[in-house]
């Protein structure tokens, strides 16, 4: 791998490489070439080259891409050729959805633990994991060696979660809550907004659809 900095733009679309090729793969496609990805992909060929020669030489001239060879070398790259744990906090609908999701993918990272701290919820079954307490959490993270957190619970109470996490051991996180959380710079956090997500599509659409449609009754 090159010493340089990769950013982090090249570092999300890996995964979404990693999908399409999972999908070659299952239909015993052997090569492919960065012309296809792209096409498939709607990413620029030479994007997808650049991408892949920042952590070495994985392709042949004239032939493309051996399949199950970048595969495994994109699972290297993102580290996920290991086990990673991964812990919920916040065990309401969302946590809910992504546990049992969770629970059928067919990948080394994994959700072995969620948490929450309403006494009511503690002790239920999502899927096969038991929500547990709170104050459970330090033990667990390390008992089970989790390094991933996510959380899925109210804004207000977020950044109290993800402090808790960072004690614990924690080190990166998936923040559902609509809210920037403040980290230590070693920390590596991705938010994720439904909310925002949903409302700036909203600029996408097409400038005087409606009016056109009453002009024309």
């Amino acid at each position: 791998m090159k010493s340089e900095k990769i950013s982090e733009a090249v570092v999300r679309r890996l995964p979404v490489y990693l999908r399409y090729l999972n999908a070659l793969n299952k239909r015993e496609v052997a090569t492919v070439s960065s012309q296809d990805l792209g096409q498939r992909l709607n990413l620029n060929p030479a994007q997808i080259r650049k991408d892949l020669a920042y952590f070495g030489d994985f392709g042949r001239k004239g032939i493309g891409y051996d399949v199950t060879y970048l595969i495994e070398k994109i699972r290297h790259i993102l580290k996920i050729d290991q086990q990673i744990n991964v812990a919920l906090v916040g065990a309401g609908n969302l946590g809910q959805a992504l546990s049992n999701y969770n629970a059928y993918l067919k990948d080394n990272m994994k959700i072995v633990a969620v948490f929450d701290a309403v006494p009511e919820k503690t002790g239920t079954m999502i899927n096969t994991l038991v929500v547990q307490p709170m104050d459970q959490l330090e033990a667990t993270v390390k008992e089970k060696n989790i390094r991933i957190g996510i959380i899925t619970v109210p804004d207000f109470e977020a950044q109290q979660v993800a402090d808790k996490l960072i004690e614990c051991g924690i080190e990166a996180i998936l923040n559902f809550a609509p809210i920037i959380l403040k980290t230590p710079d070693n920390i590596r956090v991705h938010s994720t907004d439904f909310t925002t997500d949903l409302l700036s599509l909203a600029y996408y659409l097409e400038d005087g659809k409606e009016e056109s449609q009453h002009d024309s009754e």
